[in-house]
């Protein structure tokens, strides 16, 4: 009995952090009342359909993407590929967001042996030197397991996870995106709330 009460409190306090841990980290970035934020994964096939609609959806209304690095442990060279991202993100924001978006291009003939000559390539277009070594001292591999750990604590289980959320105090400040088809509408029930 005593255990069972125990694990009950456990349970309760357990929902308890994430429910107040979920509304702080989905909100959208300072000056922006709206916003798009996704966990995702770089060689998830499904990711790569959902990133052209959220870049229309971005450009459509005008909101920000946060992108989250989300990389599956089954997946073989997304890690990687975030690493990379997040080298590109040092250089520009944009340019991170580009590399992201050209490996998604090309997601379906990249493996684990030819992602650097991508990468290399992807680089050399941009005029960026890409180190032989990209992650060092693992800052980079760090970031991304805080973003898997934000992950976590919101309770994400599928990439991409894609969110609406608003920087709203009353009412439901974001709201997941289940159904892409809705992606616009979401987008336009949030913005009249």
């Amino acid at each position: 009995m005593k255990k069972a009460i125990a694990l009950s409190a456990f349970v309760l306090v357990s929902l308890f952090a994430l429910a107040q841990a979920a509304p702080t980290a989905l909100k959208p970035p300072k000056g922006s009342q709206v916003a798009l934020l996704v966990f995702e994964d770089l060689q998830c096939p499904d990711c790569r359909r959902a990133a052209p609609l959220v870049e229309q959806a971005s450009k459509t209304y005008k909101i920000p993407v946060v992108r989250h690095d989300y990389p599956l442990p089954f997946h073989s060279w997304s890690m990687e590929a975030a690493v990379n991202a997040r080298y590109f993100d040092t250089k520009s924001k944009e340019l991170g967001n580009a590399y992201r978006d050209y490996i998604f291009e090309h997601q379906p003939e990249v493996t684990p042996q030819n992602l650097r000559s991508f990468t290399e390539k992807f680089a050399t277009e941009h005029k960026v030197e890409i180190p032989f070594v990209v992650d060092p001292q693992g800052k980079f591999a760090a970031e991304i397991k805080a973003d898997k750990d934000l992950g976590v604590q919101v309770g994400i289980e599928h990439t991409p996870t894609i969110y609406v959320v608003s920087n709203k105090t009353q009412g439901k400040p974001f709201v997941e995106v289940v159904d892409r088809s809705q992606l616009f509408q979401l987008i336009d029930a949030m913005k009249r709330e």
